[in-house]
């Protein structure tokens, strides 16, 4: 992918509508989970919101990490973490925020499988068409020609740190890095936020 994709910026209404709209389809199904397994770092907030909305008390971490920087989602998945607590028996939901390859829910729902649930489904908050993998429940289909690099609150000063980064390098300095990313990105963002990532990280 480009170093400098075109970028859509989730909000926290976005979030809990597209939680509401995961949970509802999982009641449709008569499928509510007794435990919830977030794949941190990414779907821990998903996890957490979908067990509040399905009143689910049980929730388990599980990493399996996709290598790379912001806006490069290639490279191997890997487990990185097992899971945080027993599933076998359970009925068992595999949470992630959004499938872009599709790799690292897949690998992820195959450690799950291996620990003997009594029944384990998938779900995200944003599937993209391309992906390789297609969850059991997910919030909205974005087609693979509508791609962008999705930044959530949860990981919005990482991500704005590497593309400032990234934008630095073609057009140094705050208000150069700001109209990069209005330009090449479609992200318009406060100048007082790319002040804060100067801080920490040189901008040229």
């Amino acid at each position: 992918m480009a170093d400098l994709p075109r970028c859509r910026l989730a909000t926290w209404a976005d979030i809990d509508r597209w939680a509401h709209a995961v949970a509802e389809k999982v009641r449709a199904a008569d499928a509510v989970p007794q435990t919830i397994v977030g794949l941190t770092r990414g779907g821990w907030v998903p996890a957490r919101l979908l067990c509040d909305h399905l009143n689910v008390k049980r929730l388990v971490s599980l990493r399996a990490q996709h290598w790379g920087v912001t806006a490069t989602p290639t490279g191997a998945a890997e487990l990185t973490e097992g899971l945080s607590g027993p599933v076998a028996g359970h009925t068992v939901l595999v949470v992630d925020d959004i499938t872009d390859t599709g790799d690292s829910l897949a690998l992820a729902l195959k450690h799950v499988q291996e620990a003997h649930p009594a029944r384990a489904e998938t779900a995200t908050l944003l599937h993209i068409g391309h992906s390789k993998f297609v969850p059991t429940y997910y919030a909205e289909r974005i087609p693979a020609e509508a791609w962008a690099w999705v930044i959530f609150p949860w990981n919005y000063w990482e991500d704005l740190t590497t593309l400032a980064a990234k934008a630095a390098g073609l057009s140094p300095g705050v208000n150069g890095v700001r109209e990069t990313l209005r330009a090449r990105c479609g992200l318009d963002v406060p100048r007082a936020d790319l002040e804060r990532v100067a801080r920490v990280t040189p901008l040229g």
